[in-house]
């Protein structure tokens, strides 16, 4: 087995050779400043690309990335992320983005034991537990799992809203764009789940449509007749 990883170091100059040569200028361009729109705030699943998915070029995305892509108010690496996007970078859009068969959602749903990140899941298991009644109704452990992906989104994005950080932007009038998404690895699309968030005047409103929306339908998915559902 190579240690070296030439192989690597040599897709990296040819990739770096193809940007150069499609946008001539491209990386000097990067050293004047750093200016992206965007803060993406993802899991850290190797299959979930921020700037693939977007089709963005370097430079243009802000990103933070952890193991089922949770927001916890004490961890100091999210929130200093997010201070500087905001307050530094004055990033508009905050983009929380789940995707589907994430493994540690799916360690949250089952109670599976992974080792040290069983600690950091436990924050996924606080949204299991709070949205249990509800998943208890979905029929087997794929529709709980999809279920879960969507609603951890959301609480996550609901999270982030309810930070110092962004409660402070919106209190100085900065614009900040609070959304939640999920990713399908079977197709390489993104969902708008409709937590979409301005102010902190919309925060609940925004999170209780956003919910009804989604039980609303996983539930007309699940009683859809199964001849339906193969058209």
């Amino acid at each position: 087995m190579p240690y070296r990883l030439h192989d690597l170091l040599n897709q990296n100059r040819e990739w770096a050779a193809r940007v150069e040569s499609e946008r001539p200028g491209f990386f000097t361009s990067l050293l004047a400043q750093q200016a992206p729109q965007y803060l993406w705030i993802g899991c850290a699943d190797s299959r979930v690309p921020a700037n693939e998915i977007l089709g963005l070029l370097p430079g243009d995305v802000f990103v933070h990335r952890n193991v089922a892509n949770v927001v916890v108010h004490s961890d100091m690496n999210a929130l200093s992320v997010m201070q500087f996007a905001i307050d530094q970078l004055q990033v508009h859009h905050v983009m929380v983005v789940g995707h589907y068969g994430c493994g540690g959602v799916r360690a949250a749903l089952l109670g599976l034991r992974v080792g040290v990140v069983d600690n950091w899941i436990r924050h996924v298991q606080d949204v299991r537990k709070k949205h249990r009644a509800w998943l208890d109704t979905l029929a087997g452990d794929t529709e709980k799992l999809q279920a879960l992906c969507e609603l951890n989104v959301l609480e996550q994005a609901l999270n982030v809203c309810e930070t110092t950080v962004v409660q402070d932007a919106w209190a100085r009038n900065q614009t900040v764009v609070v959304h939640g998404w999920v990713y399908g690895l079977h197709n390489g699309l993104l969902e708008d789940l409709e937590m979409t968030v301005r102010s902190a005047e919309e925060v609940e409103p925004a999170y209780e449509q956003a919910l009804a929306a989604l039980k609303l339908r996983l539930s007309a998915r699940k009683e859809k007749p199964a001849s339906q559902e193969a058209g």
